[in-house]
């Protein structure tokens, strides 16, 4: 007499692992909750230190008639004074700006490992998380918003800065808006804006199957994008450190950047720049010219 067995059926996965199966979904998520949480960060930061004293910054003066609720969005955070805890603050917010500015710029190239990562998935290949490659992107930035702190502080005290974290020369904003739009025509910009709109061959050619060699795609990666776009982070010193408004309009000039616009939109954009630059400078000189005697 034989006895047949008969198989129990396999439990239904949990649905976390169905989740971490689509590595497009987690990279989608990562930059999401990422970005959120540097956007979050700042808009609590802008309610707990807005002053209602507080100037907007340069080129700012076309808001001065908007209502208070708006106006509060538009400012560099800290009023007129630094707070004691000022350093720790400042490189706490140089982190969460560059969390909202440059990480949805960075949304294509991690979804393109993403997809890299699944398609070698469903061939039963071994693949890393894209959150890994995200963490070394990150780290890369991070680095940019310690030495973006560190050049702060000395901005202020040269007094090119004052300690509400807004440019006090017309002048010294003129010249950061003239180099960062000269940056946007050299080769180097152009070099690394390229490796930012086509990740696909890099990560080809570089492809790893470690949590260590994935990191450091991700700190290639943010290298690169660090060489596209520190040029036209340095303008938050001309305009207003945290400045929301500008924020949000240089991420996204960046992000159109970086979706292959081609060089004539980072040619215009850095012509833009200068003009804005040459018209600070003017401004500067046009405020101390003598006047005519009557």
């Amino acid at each position: 007499m034989t006895e047949t067995s008969e198989r129990s059926p396999a439990p239904p996965p949990h649905p976390l692992v169905s989740v971490f199966a689509r590595p497009k979904l987690i990279a989608a998520g990562c930059v999401v909750a990422l970005a959120v949480l540097g956007w979050l960060y700042l808009a609590l930061s802008i309610a707990d230190m807005g002053g209602a004293n507080a100037t907007l910054g340069p080129g700012m003066a076309i808001f001065d008639g908007l209502p208070q609720a708006v106006q509060a969005i538009c400012r560099p955070l800290f009023g007129e004074s630094m707070p004691e805890h000022g350093v720790a603050l400042i490189a706490l917010m140089w982190a969460a700006m560059t969390l909202a500015m440059m990480l949805p710029t960075a949304g294509p190239m991690i979804l393109t490992y993403a997809e890299i990562a699944e398609t070698a998935a469903r061939k039963g290949e071994r693949i890393v998380s894209p959150m890994v490659l995200a963490a070394g992107y990150t780290v890369m930035w991070l680095g940019y918003a310690v030495a973006a702190t560190i050049v702060q502080l000395a901005f202020t005290r040269l007094a090119l800065m004052d300690t509400g974290m807004t440019s006090a020369s017309v002048l010294f904003s003129g010249a950061i808006f003239i180099g960062a739009g000269a940056y946007q025509f050299t080769p180097l910009k152009h070099a690394c804006l390229n490796q930012c709109q086509r990740p696909f061959p890099f990560f080809f050619a570089n492809w790893q199957t470690t949590a260590k060699g994935v990191f450091r795609l991700g700190l290639q990666q943010g290298l690169y994008c660090l060489g596209c776009c520190w040029a036209m982070m340095l303008v938050m010193f001309a305009v207003g450190v945290m400045n929301v408004v500008w924020m949000a309009g240089l991420g996204i000039v960046m992000t159109i950047e970086k979706i292959g616009s081609g060089r004539r939109f980072s040619h215009a954009v850095g012509a833009v720049l200068i003009v804005a630059g040459i018209g600070f400078v003017v401004a500067a000189f046009a405020a101390h010219w003598p006047m005519p005697a009557n």
